[in-house]
């Protein structure tokens, strides 16, 4: 496992009540898991990280499973929720 950071930026920042947190994990799927764990079922950042996009190490995730996308110890994954607006 890797210690990873996880940022959040806008709406996920405000569902998370944290800017940043750091986590154990080897893939994002498992990044994302550890931020979730021990939140209520209807805490408000399981749905904003169900619709969000993601960077790891400032590149886009994409459409990659998130089971493929390996972590190495000190990556930063971005949380990036839709924006709105233009």
């Amino acid at each position: 496992m890797s210690k990873v950071t996880v940022r959040y930026w806008a709406a996920a920042k405000a569902a998370a009540r944290v800017p940043e947190e750091s986590v154990e994990a080897a893939t994002l799927a498992e990044a994302l898991d550890a931020v979730v764990s021990g939140r209520t079922p209807d805490d408000p950042l399981r749905n904003v990280l169900a619709r969000s996009s993601f960077l790891v190490n400032a590149t886009p995730v994409g459409r990659a499973a998130k089971e493929s996308v390996l972590l190495d110890d000190g990556a930063v994954v971005e949380v990036l929720p839709p924006f709105a607006g233009g």
